[in-house]
């Protein structure tokens, strides 16, 4: 939260805040004929197919403003919009912002918050079109609405895997959740305290995936430009697990992923032993990870293999067959969406 200088929000208003947050705002994209200042924007695709996609991160439930910086939480609130476009095969072009703040908020600390999200937009070149703010009196909840296109052809869902396609996954796995691991445990170990400031040092790629996430962009990129079309494809947010398994029952399938070949980064295993918590485990239920998740068919595995920063982890199967993690040493263990689950008491 913002220390040192305060303006209340009130000073502004509604109409006053949303003007003050929003000027400047270039518009990056032709399709946006219109952007934040009337009733509505006005948005025009030609012959192209529109995607929407919309997120709603609830304090105490998302995210936690202990440890997370104002203009992090922007950042992240506007790439797992992003995310889920790219989960698409599609390119997103604007989003719209909705804001619920208690009384503890200042101009200040929504100015961080909008930092964070410009700065995400400029990176993926998508605009800021319009939203609302209003007041909460159970702390903050963002709304983000991301609207994206593609060609009619080219759009990718998760229903679409074949028996004997290859199952692809970018970067690593479960990185984000011992982040997450690791922020609880300092949050509880300074309890009360000001001032405190925890060492985090050699683990700060942990803390970047769960406060900065970035929306894998360059993968969909990458395989248009080797004329790869996924049969299927997700995001990883709830856990590869989870999401494997929606997109077998998707398409009605099973599958076969192998252990040895889930992509894990070192410090992700340093700080499950850390932990002892069994590291496998964590990369397959996670979350938050926001990699791609997708499906190819089994002609385009030499192409697939020289990609950059994607690994394949095994093949779909027959219905039948049930959807399995092949251990080390040779086991089938039953697929258990052990992931994060909103609604879950």
């Amino acid at each position: 939260m913002h220390e040192g200088q305060r303006t209340e929000i009130s000073t502004l208003g509604e109409f006053g805040l949303i003007k003050h947050l929003t000027q400047g705002i270039k518009l990056q994209n032709p399709e946006t004929v219109y952007g934040v200042g009337d009733d509505a924007a006005v948005m025009n695709f030609s012959n192209k197919q529109v995607l929407m996609t919309t997120d709603l991160l609830m304090e105490g439930v998302h995210f936690d403003l202990v440890y997370t910086p104002l203009k992090h939480l922007g950042y992240k609130a506007a790439m797992v919009n992003f995310s889920d476009i790219y989960a698409m095969n599609g390119t997103p072009k604007q989003i719209t912002v909705s804001l619920a703040i208690s009384k503890r908020f200042c101009v200040e600390d929504l100015e961080d918050f909008y930092e964070g999200l410009k700065l995400a937009c400029q990176l993926h070149h998508v605009d800021i079109v319009g939203g609302d703010t209003t007041s909460s009196v159970t702390g903050m909840a963002i709304s983000i609405t991301c609207i994206g296109e593609a060609d009619k052809g080219q759009i990718v869902y998760r229903n679409g895997a074949q028996d004997t396609d290859l199952i692809c996954v970018s970067g690593d796995l479960g990185a984000a959740y011992m982040g997450l691991q690791l922020l609880e445990r300092e949050k509880a170990v300074f309890k009360g305290e000001k001032d405190v400031q925890p060492d985090f040092a050699g683990k700060e790629y942990l803390l970047e995936r769960i406060l900065k996430p970035e929306a894998r962009k360059d993968i969909i990129e990458n395989l248009a430009q080797a004329g790869i079309k996924p049969t299927a494809m997700m995001d990883v947010s709830d856990g590869l697990s989870s999401e494997l398994m929606h997109i077998c029952s998707q398409s009605n399938t099973g599958c076969r992923i192998y252990e040895e070949r889930i992509p894990i980064d070192y410090q992700t295993a340093v700080m499950a032993e850390e932990f002892n918590m069994n590291l496998s485990t964590c990369a397959l239920n996670g979350g938050e990870d926001y990699e791609l998740l997708f499906t190819v068919p089994l002609t385009a595995h030499e192409t697939i293999s020289e990609l950059k920063d994607v690994k394949i982890i095994g093949h779909i199967t027959k219905p039948e067959l049930g959807c399995a993690l092949v251990t080390r040493d040779g086991n089938e263990l039953e697929l258990k969406a052990q992931g994060w689950n909103p609604l879950k008491e």
